[in-house]
């Protein structure tokens, strides 16, 4: 979302290094985190803090479980293929239900957790929720794409209630190779081909919408704080909570600890077998049993598309200004890039890039002196 003319404006009217003062009324009104900064986005409805969705990872999990912490329990397992690092290595947020026992997750690494609210601690916005900056368009209906195009970036909503974010030289390649869906419009023009129906974002308020975000990625170890509670406090918090998911996943490498845990996965498996199937009784092999409940699993290839352009953009997001996309395409699980640019130093650059990111793929240059890239979704 674009920032209101009072892109200067402070939480509170302080500067963002002042120090958190609890007697001090508690900022609102949707704020934008750009490079380390916050900006006012618009001063109305309770605060909130649209964060960069190039550091965010949205994805749509199944997760066909009663409570929510039963499925928080299963959140790390379910969402462990879909992720290059290792799930208690990030931040795992759950949220809203987009389908029926489908549910929105977001992923983001914990260093970026931390900066973020060490940002919003010094603009008094400490209690602020955090939401992807994509996840303030408007949901689109099934099969379409809202786009917000702004300057050189672009944020894309898609119609299954994920979302993420991308230079602008990488939309128009992106679309294409997502199927060229339909596309609503709620920023700047957007390329011809892309054939795009404006929408009027206007007609409801950026606050309004926003009243009950699809994800709050402030949860766990990172939920907001209490009105008041001392700065020394909150971070004594953080180090607990985090020294404490440090030591479990310790313990869990212990080998009676892991069989522990299975015996009451299995013990909570059968109460939800008997609860999901009244009067059957699971055979010796609980997992056949299980699985057998299952439906068949669809024909389609599962969605790794979005989730690898997602990665990708965040990653060569500092390099789009030396760079243009000449073409891009997806098959087998592999995204290749093909991108012109005059530096030479480029291809490195590029190769430490994805090499930070953690994604799998690999640099080279054409005989016709583009720069190629591949990216395997593995």
């Amino acid at each position: 979302m674009r920032p209101s003319d009072e892109a200067n404006v402070t939480a509170s009217g302080r500067s963002l290094g002042a120090p958190d003062d609890a007697s001090e009324p508690r900022a609102a009104g949707v704020w934008t985190l750009a490079g380390g900064r916050l900006i006012i986005a618009e001063p109305g409805g309770p605060a909130t803090i649209l964060v960069p969705s190039e550091q965010v990872r949205l994805l749509a999990v199944d997760l066909p479980l009663a409570s929510k912490a039963k499925r928080l329990e299963a959140l790390p397992f379910a969402i462990e293929e879909q992720i290059a690092e290792p799930a208690e290595s990030v931040h795992l947020a759950l949220g809203a239900e987009i389908e029926p026992k489908r549910y929105l997750v977001g992923v983001v690494r914990h260093e970026e957790m931390i900066a973020w609210i060490e940002a919003a601690e010094a603009a008094g916005l400490g209690h602020a929720a955090m939401v992807p900056d994509a996840l303030a368009l408007p949901r689109p209906g099934e099969g379409e794409w809202a786009v917000d195009l702004t300057g050189d970036r672009a944020t894309v909503r898609a119609g299954d209630g994920t979302g993420f974010a991308c230079p602008a030289a990488m939309l128009l390649p992106a679309w294409q190779a997502a199927g060229r869906p339909h596309v609503l419009s709620y920023g700047a023009a957007l390329p011809s081909e892309m054939a795009a129906s404006e929408a009027a974002a206007g007609a409801v308020a950026l606050s309004d919408r926003l009243l009950e975000p699809a994800l709050d990625l402030r949860q766990g170890p990172y939920a907001r704080r209490r009105a008041g509670l001392p700065n020394m406090w909150r971070r004594l918090g953080w180090i607990v909570a985090i020294g404490a998911a440090a030591h479990v996943g310790i313990a869990m490498a212990d080998t009676l600890m892991l069989q522990r845990i299975a015996d009451r996965r299995a013990e909570e498996t059968r109460a939800a077998f008997a609860a999901a199937a009244p009067g059957a009784t699971p055979g010796e092999d609980l997992a056949a049993s299980v699985t057998d409940m299952l439906p068949a699993p669809s024909s389609a290839a599962p969605d790794l598309f979005l989730p690898l352009l997602n990665r990708l953009s965040g990653a060569l997001g500092p390099l789009s200004g030396a760079l243009t996309v000449r073409s891009l395409s997806y098959q087998a699980s592999t995204l290749t890039l093909d991108l012109d640019g005059t530096d030479p130093s480029l291809p490195g650059r590029i190769d430490a890039a994805l090499r930070g990111a953690g994604i799998t793929g690999s640099v080279t240059r054409s005989p016709d002196g583009a720069i190629r890239v591949t990216a395997n979704a593995a």
